[in-house]
């Protein structure tokens, strides 16, 4: 087990989330912003240092998804969450679907590896803008806190983050099956 920079960095976003929680429990929009950005950092720091200085490990491979779905994953709960935070509050059901699509994706590469011996499964190109699209959520989120006049940008990207979701969903299922008649 290699304990890198690119692998502290991710242990380092883990560690982001319980302050995130607390910045918004006590109603601090910014400094909830600010912990959000910060692990968005660190979440880039450790991609391109682990690229540029030939630092991937396998624990790297690990960490850094499991740190991205663990802040992106209580970020939703935590938003979702009426009376907790100031500006709009997402829908409970966009939570589920976002929680249901990791944990799908999660079973769907075990069965693979389990049943055909898949040890790869990259993400897919929607699954990248899938991402993107709940990051950019948060924030949009986090900044109806500051700005009501937010809340409607902000409804719109839940929406369109539950469609990508689906979308994504799906087609890691349909992924999933190439993989595993690839494999056998």
């Amino acid at each position: 087990m290699t304990f890198n920079v690119p692998n502290l960095l991710s242990v380092l976003r883990m560690a982001l989330v319980p302050v995130f929680v607390i910045s918004v429990l006590a109603g601090d929009v910014r400094g909830a912003l600010w912990v959000f950005a910060a692990a968005g950092i660190t979440d880039a720091l450790d991609g391109a240092i682990a690229r540029i200085w030939r630092q991937q490990t396998v624990l790297g491979a690990y960490l850094d998804p499991a740190a991205d779905k663990l802040l992106l994953v209580t970020s939703y709960v935590v938003l979702a969450i009426p009376n907790l935070h100031a500006g709009y509050v997402l829908p409970a059901w966009v939570t589920a679907l976002v929680i249901t699509r990791d944990v799908v994706i999660v079973v769907v590469a075990l069965l693979l590896y389990l049943a055909s011996g898949v040890t790869r499964f990259p993400p897919s190109p929607l699954s990248k803008v899938n991402t993107a699209l709940q990051v950019a959520t948060v924030i949009l989120v986090l900044l109806s806190g500051l700005d009501l006049r937010l809340e409607p940008a902000a409804m719109v990207a839940a929406y369109l983050v539950a469609v990508v979701t689906v979308a994504s969903g799906v087609d890691y299922i349909v992924r999933a099956n190439r993989f595993a008649g690839e494999a056998t």
